[in-house]
């Protein structure tokens, strides 16, 4: 039996913006998916049992992607012969918290070590991407480099990704607004109304991207409160692009209600996850609980690990 794992990730700036090449600040998560492949017999090419805990409906939805993904990272690694996977982990499978990159990852690399085939994280990263294809259409690559990975990065679309160090990992809360979010749809309405508004989008953009510097600056000198108040920028400028829904700005607004030093919405948006900043365990159970109280689902874990 061959077992492989992909970690969850969290986008704390920039998603969308980077699928046009401006640079994105993301982290792994300290939750992952294991995948567990064995040969089978059969004509089917692969049989799937997917026990990993999800948002209602989630696996449902992402069904057809996910028969999709698989026969993607078969064919990039040249497996014809049936193989039998089941997935599980900690990683709860929800939108915007890296579930499919995270699976993807986690199933190359269990194929890779049933058959034998040593493949490094290099390889494993761009069979993951392969798989991506399925779930987003033209995924950016920052979700399954940080699968692969893990750690902090500052991922550019045609640079490839760069290691960011913390001084130390920094506690976060993920907000789930249990609704299963449509990438594809979400990235395909943000080129579309680019292209209707050119100059809105690009000055929007422009903004992106000067922000993203600045992050990282405050990033790699620790300096929480304006890492905080730099994540509250990247959600209105998210808002303008329409990819935020009344749920996540609902989450939002409570971890800052809070004491978060900064909160915003994360992943593809339309629903999945936000991800509010709570350094220290007292205030992230102090966020968390907020979030909870309101009835939702609140991921406690770290960034920066």
């Amino acid at each position: 039996m061959g077992i492989g794992a992909g970690y969850g990730k969290v986008i704390l700036f920039n998603e969308h913006f980077v699928v046009y090449d401006i640079p994105a600040i993301a982290s792994a998560i300290d939750k992952k998916t294991i995948a567990e492949v064995t040969r089978c017999n059969g004509d089917a090419p692969f049989i799937l049992h997917d026990e990993r805990d999800a948002t209602p409906g989630y696996k449902e939805e992402k069904l057809e992607h996910q028969k999709d993904s698989i026969m993607r990272i078969k064919k990039a690694m040249g497996i014809e012969e049936c193989i039998e996977i089941e997935l599980h982990g900690d990683l709860k499978a929800a939108s915007g918290v890296g579930a499919s990159a995270a699976s993807c990852t986690a199933i190359a690399r269990a194929i890779s070590d049933e058959f034998g085939l040593h493949l490094d994280d290099d390889a494993i990263n761009e069979i993951a991407y392969e798989g991506e294809k399925a779930y987003h259409g033209s995924p950016s690559g920052i979700d399954n480099t940080c699968a692969t990975y893990g750690g902090l990065v500052w991922f550019v679309k045609s640079k490839g990704m760069e290691r960011l160090t913390v001084k130390t990992p920094v506690e976060i809360v993920m907000g789930n607004t249990g609704i299963v979010a449509n990438t594809k749809r979400a990235v395909a309405g943000v080129r579309e109304r680019r292209d209707r508004h050119r100059e809105k989008y690009d000055a929007i953009f422009a903004e992106a991207e000067k922000l993203a510097h600045r992050a990282r600056e405050a990033l790699l000198s620790g300096d929480w409160k304006k890492v905080g108040s730099l994540m509250n920028e990247n959600h209105e400028l998210l808002q303008q692009i329409e990819v935020s829904s009344k749920e996540l700005d609902f989450l939002v607004e409570v971890a800052r209600e809070h004491g978060a030093y900064g909160a915003k919405m994360t992943g593809g948006g339309l629903g999945g996850y936000m991800v509010a900043l709570t350094p220290g365990s007292e205030l992230q159970e102090k966020v968390a609980t907020a979030i909870e109280q309101q009835g939702f689902y609140a991921l406690r874990t770290k960034i920066g690990i």
